[in-house]
Formats: C-alpha cells, structure tokens, sequence
C-alpha cells in the first residue's frame, strides 16, 4: 500500500520548507511566484492532498463551510451554492447546503448547529434574523458571511447595488405608456424590511409614477404567494398596468395567474422581476427583471471568508452591481 504523500515530502521535492509549502496551500502570507510554481508542481508531481481530518484535529474546526438560504428549490441559491463551492474546493473547504425555508426558528437552530459543530465558517441568506442571533457565532470566531439586502452590524456583508438597474426598470415602464405601478414584496415581518419596495417607491416619484400602500401586497418569496398576491392586486377597485415582483419565483406566480384569469403579459400588465434566475428566460413570455448575478455574488462570499480565515478581523461589505435584463414582458 502506497504511504500517503506529506507536506514534508512536497517540501523536499520543491526545496522549500514545509512553512512555505503551508502559506501556498492557505495563502496566508505572500509567496514569490518561482518558489510558488515550484511547489505547485511538486504537489501535481506527488498527487499531494491536504489532510483535512489532521487539520480539524489540530485547529478544533472542521473542513465543512454551511451556506444557509431560505429556499433551494429557488436557482438563485442553487448558483451560489454552485459557486461557492468551486471557489473553496482549492482550500480543502467543503459547502453544506441547508434549507431554512425563511423560518427564523429553523435559522437559529442552524446557526446553533454550526455552532456545535465548530464549522470552518458560515455564509447565509437571513430571512427572519436579528443582528443579536450572530452573536454565539461570532463569539466562537467562526467567520461569517452574509448574503442579504441590509447590514446585520459588524458582520461581512454581500449586498446588491440595484438603484441603476431599478432606474432602467423604471424608465422602460414608462416608456411603455405606464403610470399604475404595484408591487408583490416579500413578507412584513422579514429582518430589514423589504429594500427593494423601498428603493422602488422612492424612485417611481421620480417618474411621476406613485406606489400608494393599497398596491402592494405581501408574502413570501415563492411562486403561490406570487400567484396569490397577482390575483389580489386584479381585484383592486384601480388595477395596476405594471407589477413589479420581490423575486423570479413571485414573478413566475404572477403569470401562472395571469394566464389562469386571461390577462395578457405584457398588453394589460407590464412585469417586472429580481434576480434573473436561471428560468427567467424559459416562461413565456421571457421576463423582466433585475438581474443580480448568484455567481458573482457566491464568489465575493468566498472571497470574504476566505479573508477572514487568513486573519483579517474588521468587517467589511461588498456591493455586487445589478443589472436591468429587458425580454418580453414589459
């Protein structure tokens, strides 16, 4: 039986110590580029592996990363979770994907879990958190991420950058001879608020456009509540022309009823979307939306957890720029 391959061994293969050998595979301290080529051809040459279950035993911290999302049966977090992990499988990290279903008693005990655990680190989409639940976590100095549309305090935080494309939005309803507009938000007792109403509203005034409280409606970020919220919005003494949507999969809801009550897409009702999930373009018609990347946004998550495990220790946020997507249904 073949004995397994050691740093030490890539070392003396390299000519290098095992400490620089250590700094390539974690990036933890600058490597010229010679000697790093050098040691990355001898672990190709060797078939070197980072011995993961050595590592947790001697930092007490397992080689698993958690990624908690609210719903994975929606593409957006599938992407991420894709992403994520293909950015840390060079570190010998490993994600474990968990469903939350936006359930604030399922987000704690998660985030307990990993806790008790001792997971390598944490990246979540919080639904129903409070800023003051991260606090067992971050006592253990296990690093987190954030994914989310507002700050959870002195935590590292991937946001979206949607004034501009909201902007775009805005301007192509218009354009389209609207001036009704609605909005399906997401829930009320959601952590934050709901951002992207915000932003919304303040925007259409801009437009001459006005998003009065008897035209928004509220549910959860999936497919029924879009299509529950669509039909409510039809019954309204005033109908909207134009509905703006918290996420694809309440958009997608809302053509199901709109195709159930013979509303035409885009001829009656202008709709507009978030996220530009992988489906978006496969309804018909195609839809709308504001398209913010699930990819880029996994990647800048693994960038800051991986920052945080080499060390750095102030909190930082980073903007991930959404983009308008124009198809068929406006």
């Amino acid at each position: 039986m073949r004995e397994r391959v050691t740093m030490a061994d890539v070392a003396r293969a390299a000519g290098v110590s095992s400490a620089t050998v250590s700094y390539v595979l974690s990036g933890k301290r600058p490597v010229a580029p010679r000697t790093r080529a050098a040691v990355e051809a001898a672990i190709e040459e060797l078939s070197f592996t980072v011995n993961v279950t050595a590592r947790s035993l001697r930092t007490g911290r397992s080689s698993l990363v958690a990624l908690f999302v609210p719903d994975i049966a929606n593409p957006f977090f599938a992407q991420l979770a894709a992403t994520l992990q293909e950015e840390l499988r060079g570190l010998g990290l490993h994600v474990v994907v968990c469903d939350t279903r936006a359930r604030r008693d399922e987000e704690r005990a998660l985030l307990a879990e990993a806790v008790q655990q001792r997971f390598a680190g944490v990246v979540i989409t919080p639904f129903r958190l409070k800023p003051d639940d991260f606090k067992p976590l971050m006592d253990t100095g296990i690093p987190v991420v954030v994914s989310a549309d507002v700050s959870f305090g002195p935590i590292d935080l991937v946001t979206p950058d949607a004034r501009v494309a909201t902007r775009r939005a805005l301007e192509q309803v218009a354009a389209a001879q609207r001036r009704r507009i609605a909005m399906i938000a997401g829930p009320r007792d959601a952590t934050g608020g709901d951002p992207r109403l915000k932003h919304l509203r303040a925007l259409a005034l801009q437009f001459g456009m006005s998003l009065p409280h008897e035209l928004v409606v509220r549910g959860e970020h999936t497919r029924e509540a879009g299509a529950a919220g669509f039909g409510e919005l039809m019954n309204r003494r005033y109908r909207p022309d134009a509905v703006f949507c918290g996420n694809d999969m309440i958009a997608v809801g809302a053509l199901d009823k709109a195709h159930e009550l013979g509303i035409d897409i885009p001829g009656d009702v202008a709709l507009v979307g978030h996220d530009d999930a992988s489906f978006a373009c496969l309804v018909r018609p195609q839809l709308t939306t504001i398209r913010y990347p699930a990819a880029e946004v996994g990647r800048a998550a693994a960038g800051l957890l991986t920052e945080r495990l080499n060390g750095r220790k102030v909190h930082k946020t980073v903007r991930v720029k959404a983009e308008f997507v124009v198809r068929s249904s406006v």
